[in-house]
């Protein structure tokens, strides 16, 4: 039996048991409403709380106004060693900390309150160059470096302030210091600029060797960091925008609008033969996937004047807004559908169709707008945090409104198009 074939049984026996009990520990195990595995409730809240020193400021920070609890919501997560990292943007008054994290080693309860990462004092609004202002989505990449981009505002829509210019923060994670920061050049950005995800590129000789690519929501731009050049690009390209037929969205009981909400999500896949990855996108209103080969991204020149060298894949369907996608070393895609509150699966071996896709979590309480998604050890981890209701309406704070879950990945995929893959990732092309 292959070592493949014994990790999955044991997962399956595991799985089986799980099943038998449905709460484990106090942690809620939700049979899937489709897909052959569980969702285990990793973390579970009602408002987020934060690590105070101690009872007496966080008392303080309440009655300040520093600390108000319906004013958090998390919408990023990464794994690295003994850290689950949570980040809390700073849009509504009374955030005490954006970048933030939970032990995994130690037993919290269902309900853990975060500590700010790396330190209370780093995670101060509005100090330029020492503290976090807000943090969305981040990356913890395999040299132990976890990348993080402060956009430096306050507020969303028409209450932003830019307090801070947009900053990348490059931590060792072995010593929680900063080892690079970087403000982004005025030509990296427009007056629409919103960047939110973070994609990061590791070549084959060192870990100098790395890019990072962030997307520009709003300002429909994508931009490149070289961390051996020290030095940054903006890439335009219409594929970045939305599409005008693919902004109506009905989540959560609400039909709103987002027509506006340009390239997002992005996934890299593994290192192809060329010596180069592909860099996945898309829009968030939008039902499309396109992808570049990180041969023209990583060339400032290239970029430039590289139109036709940027694919625009088949749609992958109705109701298929996509927020965060991650794409694993065998060149397993998955992706978060907040349209139909579940995770969704491509196995890149084959051509880019919704017959090559599945549905593999689903769960229309458990994850409403699964709204980031990482593959750490195995196993998938995702949060939901139903942001829809928390930006047009009010929610209901007696109720579990976030959530960290988690599934086993070789269970999720077993039975679906996503589980037949060969024994490791090869070839060029991969559409």
């Amino acid at each position: 039996m292959t070592s493949r074939c014994v990790w999955y049984s044991l997962a399956l026996i595991s799985i089986l048991l799980l099943l038998r009990t449905k709460n484990v520990d106090g942690i809620q195990l939700w049979g899937m409403q489709i897909g052959r595995a569980p969702l285990l409730e990793k973390f579970t809240w009602k408002t987020l709380d934060f690590a105070y020193p101690n009872q007496r400021s966080r008392e303080l920070a309440v009655a300040s106004g520093e600390y108000v609890p319906e004013n958090s919501l998390p919408v990023g997560i990464e794994i690295w060693g003994n850290k689950l990292f949570v980040t809390v943007p700073r849009w509504r008054d009374g955030i005490p900390s954006t970048l933030n994290y939970i032990p995994l080693d130690v037993n919290h309860g269902g309900s853990p309150k975060l500590i700010p990462y790396p330190n209370w004092s780093q995670n101060r609004a509005g100090v330029c160059g020492s503290g976090l202002t807000t943090v969305y989505r981040i990356h913890a990449d395999a040299c132990d470096r976890l990348w993080v981009l402060d956009t430096g505002t306050i507020g969303i829509g028409e209450t932003t302030v830019q307090a801070c210019p947009y900053t990348l923060n490059v931590f060792d994670l072995r010593t929680d210091q900063i080892i690079r920061q970087y403000r982004l050049r005025s030509e990296d950005i427009n007056q629409n600029t919103f960047i939110a995800n973070i994609a990061v590129d590791l070549g084959r000789d060192s870990c100098d060797d790395a890019f990072a690519y962030m997307s520009d929501e709003l300002g429909y731009g994508l931009i490149v960091y070289s961390w051996q050049q020290n030095t940054s690009w903006r890439i335009t390209h219409s594929y970045f925008m939305p599409d005008p037929l693919a902004g109506d969205y009905n989540i959560g009981g609400l039909n709103f609008q987002w027509g506006e909400e340009g390239i997002f999500g992005m996934s890299l896949s593994p290192i192809q033969v060329d010596g180069y990855r592909t860099l996945f996108f898309h829009p968030l209103s939008s039902y499309r996937e396109f992808a570049v080969s990180t041969r023209i991204l990583r060339d400032q020149q290239l970029s430039q004047n590289s139109y036709h060298e940027f694919q625009v894949l088949p749609s992958r369907g109705p109701l298929s807004h996509c927020t965060a996608s991650v794409m694993d070393e065998n060149g397993l895609q998955f992706f978060n559908l907040i349209d139909q509150n579940a995770v969704g699966c491509w196995n890149s071996m084959l051509p880019y169709a919704p017959i090559n896709q599945a549905i593999i979590a689903r769960h229309d309480e458990a994850m409403i707008f699964p709204a980031d998604i990482k593959v750490k050890r195995g196993l998938l981890w995702i949060i939901s945090d139903r942001m829809p209701i928390f930006l047009l309406s009010t929610l209901n704070y007696t109720d579990v409104n976030f959530r960290i879950l988690t599934t086993p990945v070789q269970a999720a995929i077993a039975g679906t198009v996503c589980d037949n893959m060969p024994l490791r990732f090869i070839g060029n092309q991969i559409w």
